[in-house]
């Protein structure tokens, strides 16, 4: 079998070891419904809010501010359209009227998809503008915000370019021009690079997703600080004190906070490391011709290289590199094989053509120095033979010897 060089982290990552061996117990011998009452729910309970409160620590909330959900899209699905219904039902303070959500153009399709809900419902949403830069356009924003926003949602990092977003600036104005609006964050992009208490302290609403740090698939959490209205999609037995009905994965639950704990205590050292190795991906890649980097990559995260690569369709260029045993992405992964261009790069002035061009390598904590190697010595033969045109041979000069 080809030895695979697994460059799309941003998509998903590996299960840490300690996460695994954490939530062994309780896909076995703890298995009792956490609601019940008698000694097999206890042990479940026990180790539910256990967990829960390590995930408040992690991520600088109170425990009964976390609410534990699906995984990253329920969680921008239940803080906009939740805060949405809550202002318009009047339990977020805004008399009962419908009310304006404001996105940025390039938010998760989670979020955009949200308030896109919320508009057909009888609200209003506005968009607001980025710059070639990749990072959202503080004037534009302050244009678009008045006492009729009840919802503004800035993500943390871009999940296809991996730029780091101004949540403070953004926070700023909301709090100045929308003394209404709640701010949400989708912070799922950035628990693995960035601490998540500062990052998102300036947030109402915070959604994060386990299988992007070393969890669990199929998990994430919402932060709903105390005093922010939120109604419900899911409705039922009452768990997350009303807020997402439902079984909660106990399993899923401690693994999410064990790969926060682990997250947290590995991040320095991970950042540095990783750092490293994407500068010399990226160095590597700058010598092949027309291969040209996305936005402002000094804002962007460390475990992200996004570029385009000119004259060569992304979807062509990911099936050769897969054949020779290199995963990489083209726009988000959870667009993977649509025809569409991404809506991120179009709203940072690129052409059609342009975006269908772009492809995201994204290194994560089970990266090492023999993925990049493999990279840089199968990515430029795979453009030549693509363009049917020479590289330059310093393309490989990022090799390690």
């Amino acid at each position: 079998m080809t030895e695979v060089a697994y460059l799309d982290h941003a998509a998903t990552t590996p299960v840490r070891p300690e996460v695994r061996a954490a939530m062994a117990p309780f896909l076995d011998e703890v298995y009792g419904n956490p609601s019940g009452i008698h000694a097999v729910a206890r042990r479940a309970k026990t180790a539910l809010e256990e967990a829960r409160e390590e995930i408040a620590e992690h991520l600088g909330c109170a425990p009964g501010e976390v609410v534990l959900t699906g995984g990253g899209t329920e969680a921008d699905n239940l803080a906009v359209r939740g805060a949405a219904r809550a202002a318009r039902s009047g339990t977020g303070g805004t008399g009962g009227t419908v009310g304006t959500v404001v996105v940025s153009a390039i938010e998760h399709k989670a979020v955009a998809e949200a308030a896109a809900r919320v508009a057909r419902a009888g609200g209003t949403v506005r968009t607001v503008r980025v710059g070639a830069d990749g990072v959202i356009d503080l004037d534009h924003l302050e244009a678009v915000l008045d006492d009729t926003v009840v919802v503004v949602s800035v993500m943390g990092v871009n999940n296809e370019t991996g730029i780091v977003q101004p949540l403070v600036a953004v926070a700023e104005r909301v709090r100045a021009q929308a003394p209404r609006a709640v701010l949400h964050t989708d912070a799922v992009q950035a628990v693995a690079w960035l601490d998540p208490v500062a990052t998102t302290a300036p947030a109402d609403l915070v959604a994060v997703s386990a299988h992007k740090f070393g969890g669990p698939k199929g998990v994430g959490a919402l932060v709903v600080r105390d005093g922010t209205g939120l109604e419900p999609d899911l409705v039922g037995g009452g768990q997350e004190r009303g807020r997402r009905s439902g079984t909660v994965d106990v399993a899923g639950a401690v693994g999410l906070a064990v790969a926060l704990r682990v997250t947290a205590a590995t991040r320095p050292v991970d950042v540095a490391r990783i750092g490293r190795m994407r500068d010399r991906l990226a160095a590597g890649l700058a010598t092949v011709p027309g291969v040209v980097p996305t936005g402002d990559r000094a804002r962007a995260v460390v475990g992200s290289h996004h570029v385009r690569v000119e004259g060569v369709e992304a979807e062509t260029l990911l099936v050769a590199l897969d054949r020779e045993g290199v995963c990489a992405a083209a726009g988000s992964s959870c667009a993977s094989g649509a025809s569409a261009p991404s809506h991120v790069l179009t709203a940072m002035g690129w052409s059609r053509r342009a975006a269908k061009e772009a492809v995201r390598f994204s290194l994560g904590h089970a990266s090492t120095d023999a993925d990049v190697d493999r990279a840089l010595a199968v990515v430029p033969r795979a453009i030549e033979r693509l363009r049917g045109a020479p590289v330059a041979d310093g393309a490989r000069a990022g090799v390690s010897g």
